[in-house]
């Protein structure tokens, strides 16, 4: 008789936990580990539908305890073992529940048969660049091919290396990797290719496609479950070599992997903000490692802690210092703000930029306006008492969107309208502060009248395929100026864009986590890279009220170098991550008081194991959400199994505890976060 551990499929931590049951016959040689089952579960025997995670020959349970499979689900389209090794990786190096860890990795099955005669068009682009249908030749540079070569000859040699691609900004690292795939997928392996959810436009993955033609497949955020799991099944049966994705194209049944290329390593959407909060690194690695892959991390301003390994000599660097064309990085100049105030400059354009955009206009070239803000303003505030309008429900301002007439919380989605007066002193003078989108380019109309111009933000990208509209119009030269937040500098490649105007350049310097000085490095250097790629020369202005901070100052030069010497001393003084780990732990609850003495007693927990350096718990960087207070404390040790196991140990403690107070709270844990709670 066989039996085997079942993971009933509901996200309940009571029932995270293998449950053994007894395999009919009649189902023993389909039922193996990754199956989808129908189990009798509880104590009606309600059918629940699980997932076999493994067999067992001698159960722990005595056998007449024991409850027979109902039925197999799908069981054609049973997983490969290696997805549910997957999972349980990501639950132990993260802590979730297993189900979390299983739905991560696994495909929904939703309206499946609706879908699969629409495979192709729905889960495979055919944006094909050469019309002929012919593999576009691609033509390399030296610094390329150097590259090139020598990964083909280590893999040829049976070696299965991590490589980081330190590339400046335009120097064609995309041309490396497409090469790099297409020798894998020679050699009959298949490839996975990694892109941040912003940079999936039509620019890049129609190089892919034009390239690959039919045998790439291209997946996205907003694809519908059941036109996900036809790409999954697509893959599955072989029918395509290449994905093109986020994070979770990771996550494709591929059998025969040997390269997985993650572009812009550095990027922050890598992480997942929802449990389990895995980085997508760390899982390529873990996956590769379990094929025998290889694994090509890329990006101009590095991840400061792919760089720290890649210097220890973890990871081999390559380097890439000239731009593909040619071309030279464009000038740059520093304009501190506060002195354009004090000459009478009240216009959020200094007199560098707007000389320039005038330049620009005139020349008939572009340009692009780079802010990271969205809205037409910052917070509303009362001038004469001080007042700030914030959400009544969390602790934030509350952003004024001019076009829909409201104040909304960018938290909890809170609208009200504004008001006339301050609702504290009654004054007539409220009002807001700080440019957003919007008023840059009111601005801008009135400094050049008939300029036209497109709009990219959260507001405007809302309808799907609206980011690609307006990709598609400014490059056929639709508009003379591009305004935008942070998705306008990240994987364009526009030849007309000679200038680049970046406003409120140390805005990210206020984000109130350890890795501020490296989010704004990187956010500057991507944008003053869209300029002068074509061959016009080209100009970048940053205003700041910051001018000599060491990120701004290097990311002004293109020095990746410069700021990493500066900003790992930093961490190192400070004993940040890469030096050191960090463990997050998130407790929020409706009782300020509960929900900061749970905090507090999960603190004490982690002092008695001798855990390392405790900091907090003290209020998080947003104290409330939806009428839930949030307290945060930090643990810092070098050794990830210690912070592992303490993770362990707390999550033990509070499954055993009879005090009912941990069901009113919840607690999350997050391995070096990427964004302050």
């Amino acid at each position: 008789m066989a039996y085997a551990n079942i993971i009933v499929d509901i996200s309940h931590e009571a029932v995270d936990k293998p449950f053994t049951y007894i395999v009919p016959d009649d189902l023993a040689d389909k039922c193996l580990p990754g199956t989808r089952v129908m189990i009798p579960f509880g104590r009606g025997n309600t059918l629940k539908q699980g997932i076999v995670i493994g067999m067992v020959k001698n159960p722990d349970v005595p056998i007449v305890k024991l409850k027979e499979i109902d039925s197999i689900v799908l069981s054609q389209d049973a997983t490969d073992s290696y997805m549910i090794e997957l999972a349980a990786y990501i639950r132990q190096q993260y802590g979730s529940t297993m189900i979390d860890a299983l739905k991560t990795v696994l495909p929904a099955k939703k309206a499946y048969r609706q879908v699969k005669s629409r495979v192709a068009d729905a889960a495979v682009s055919a944006e094909v660049t050469d019309p002929s249908g012919r593999t576009p030749e691609i033509a390399l540079n030296d610094e390329q091919k150097a590259i090139v070569d020598d990964f083909i000859r280590e893999y040829d040699t049976g070696v299965r290396n991590t490589y980081l691609i330190h590339g400046i900004t335009g120097s064609g690292k995309t041309l490396v990797y497409m090469e790099l795939i297409k020798y894998v997928v020679e050699k009959g392996y298949q490839a996975i290719m990694l892109i941040p959810e912003i940079g999936l436009t039509h620019q890049t993955v129609g190089r892919f496609t034009g390239y690959f033609g039919d045998r790439v497949a291209i997946m996205n955020s907003s694809m519908a479950a059941g036109h996900r799991y036809a790409c999954y099944e697509k893959a599955r049966n072989g029918e395509i070599d290449v994905i093109i994705g986020p994070r979770s194209a990771l996550f494709m049944p591929f059998d025969r992997l040997g390269i997985i290329v993650m572009d812009e390593e550095h990027d922050g959407a890598y992480k997942s903000e929802n449990t389990p909060r895995y980085h997508a690194k760390d899982v390529a690695l873990k996956l590769a490692d379990m094929h025998g892959a290889s694994v090509v991390l890329g990006s101009a301003t590095p991840d400061v802690d792919s760089y720290y390994h890649a210097l220890k000599g973890d990871y081999k660097l390559y380097k890439l210092n000239k731009r593909a064309t040619g071309s030279a990085l464009a000038h740059t100049d520093i304009v501190d703000m506060r002195e354009e105030l004090k000459k009478g400059n009240r216009s959020i354009f200094s007199e560098r930029l707007k000389e320039l955009i005038h330049k620009t206009y005139d020349s008939g070239e572009q340009m692009m306006l780079f802010i990271n803000r969205r809205g037409y303003a910052g917070f509303i505030s009362c001038r004469s008492c001080g007042e700030i309008l914030k959400c009544p429900h969390c602790d934030v301002s509350l952003k004024e969107h001019r076009s829909r007439g409201k104040l909304v919380c960018h938290y909890c989605g809170y609208e009200t309208e504004k008001p006339k007066t301050c609702p504290v002193c009654g004054s007539k003078y409220i009002m807001s502060f700080k440019a957003g989108t919007e008023q840059i380019e009111e601005e801008l109309h009135k400094l050049v009248p008939g300029i036209r111009t497109l709009r990219m933000d959260g507001d405007t990208t809302t309808k799907k395929g609206s980011m690609d509209r307006i990709v598609s119009s400014f490059a056929r030269h639709e508009a003379d100026a591009l305004i935008g937040t942070q998705m306008i500098v990240k994987g364009h490649d526009f030849a007309g864009v000679s200038l680049v105007g970046i406003m409120a350049a140390d805005i990210s310097l206020a984000g109130g986590d350890y890795r501020s000085g490296e989010r704004t490095f990187e956010l500057l250097t991507q944008a003053a890279g869209r300029a002068g790629r074509g061959d016009k020369d080209g100009n970048v202005v940053i205003q700041t009220y910051k001018p000599d901070h060491y990120s701004i100052l290097r990311a002004a030069d293109q020095d990746y170098e410069g700021f990493y010497n500066e900003e790992i001393l930093y961490r190192e003084i400070s004993d940040y991550p890469p030096v050191s780990r960090m463990l997050a732990v998130l407790v929020s609850g409706k009782d300020e008081d509960e929900t900061y003495m749970c905090a507090l007693k999960l603190k004490t927990l982690c002092q008695t194991r001798g855990c390392g350096t405790v900091i907090g718990p003290g209020k998080a960087g947003i104290g409330r959400i939806n009428d839930s207070h949030r307290f945060v404390f930090y643990i810092k040790n070098s050794d990830s199994e210690l912070l592992n196991g303490v993770r362990d140990a707390m999550e033990e403690w509070m499954d055993a505890s009879d005090d009912g107070v941990w069901g009113r709270v919840r607690v999350i844990f997050d391995f070096n976060p990427m964004n302050p709670f």
